[in-house]
């Protein structure tokens, strides 16, 4: 971006020099001074560059509050301006205390409709509807969830049949988590990073980055839920305080752990299993696989087994904090 816009800059400053210049050609007293008039003009082409250089950052969402409180501001100091409250005075105190007012609504005006922006929905519609207005569920995304790395593969299944939103915010925050100089801290944001752009890969999946910003990071939470609740959205989190805060405040909320404990399959006994034995059990001959989903099987009699593939009995299942702990008996090796 900034490659482009160099040059779109010094294009500009040079065509303010040249206006200077030209404007000798009209104005016959600055025909001996034209020097000085290309310089005023190039002085004034730096100077519009300065505030589009500060101006960085200032998203379409706060040009459009700005806009709509120059405008409320406007039309307020008109309505009070034109009233019989001013009808009756010196024409320049009335002069001065209209120009007073309209900068003071103008700028009070402006101030609030700065600060709600994010309650400001001029920029918002695009997130909420497709472009022939056909109202769609949207699911706001927090950055566990990308790190966590679950959601690709549910979005991949074609199980989740909503758009999804990633705020401006939530980049921003993966992407310190990625430049972190913690090793886990950077693993897990470019995990998240992967994530983000397997999600991109996705044939038709509908994935949307509304320019959203928070102030401090502690907001992050407060700033997600708000968002959700504003486009009546649901929210996607694997962090439990941040489901509760939505909870809190009426928001839907969808947990990909809740998703995972729900789709365990459920064991009785006399079912067949396969599974990998990975290593020796607590007892005598035990070993120890593990299912898909987590659950541990404790085999009898396959400790030298361990390493291999093997066809199970189930025995018993035992319920756990953890899940659920399967104890079997050895069929047969399969490879």
């Amino acid at each position: 971006m900034n490659r482009t816009l160099l040059p779109i800059r010094l294009v500009f400053v040079t065509l303010c020099a040249a206006a200077g210049w030209l404007v000798c050609y009209t104005v016959q007293e600055w025909d001996d001074h034209r020097g000085l008039a290309v310089t005023i003009g190039t002085l004034i082409g730096v100077l519009v560059v300065l505030v589009d250089i500060l101006l960085k950052g200032f998203s379409l969402r706060g040009l459009s509050a700005l806009t709509f409180g120059l405008a409320v501001g406007s039309v307020i100091s008109y309505l009070i301006g034109t009233s019989p409250l001013f009808g009756i005075g010196d024409p320049e105190t009335l002069f001065l205390m209209r120009l007073a007012l309209f900068l003071v609504s103008t700028y009070l005006c402006t101030v609030i409709a700065l600060r709600g922006k994010d309650e400001f929905n001029l920029v918002i519609p695009y997130v909420r509807f497709v472009p022939h207005e056909v109202d769609v569920p949207l699911v706001v995304v927090d950055t566990n969830v990308l790190i966590d790395g679950r959601i690709s593969r549910v979005c991949a299944a074609g199980f989740l049949n909503a758009a999804l939103v990633i705020p401006r915010f939530v980049l921003n925050e993966l992407q310190a988590v990625a430049d972190s100089n913690d090793p886990l801290k950077q693993a897990r944001g470019r995990r998240g990073l992967e994530v983000l752009n397997e999600l991109r890969r996705i044939p038709h999946l509908d994935l949307r980055t509304p320019e959203s910003e928070v102030t401090k990071p502690q907001d992050v939470d407060a700033k997600l839920v708000f968002l959700a609740q504003s486009m009546r959205a649901k929210l996607l989190t694997t962090d439990y305080n941040l489901a509760k805060l939505a909870e809190f405040h009426g928001v839907p909320w969808l947990n990909l752990n809740a998703l995972g404990k729900a789709l365990r399959p459920e064991l009785t006994v006399g079912e067949m299993l396969e599974v990998d034995l990975v290593k020796q059990g607590k007892d005598e001959g035990q070993a120890v696989g593990f299912l898909d989903d987590g659950s541990m099987v404790v085999v009898g009699n396959a400790r030298s087994l361990v390493g291999k593939r093997v066809s199970v009995e189930v025995v018993s299942v035992l319920p756990t904090a953890g899940g659920k702990m399967v104890f079997g008996r050895l069929v047969s090796q399969i490879e």
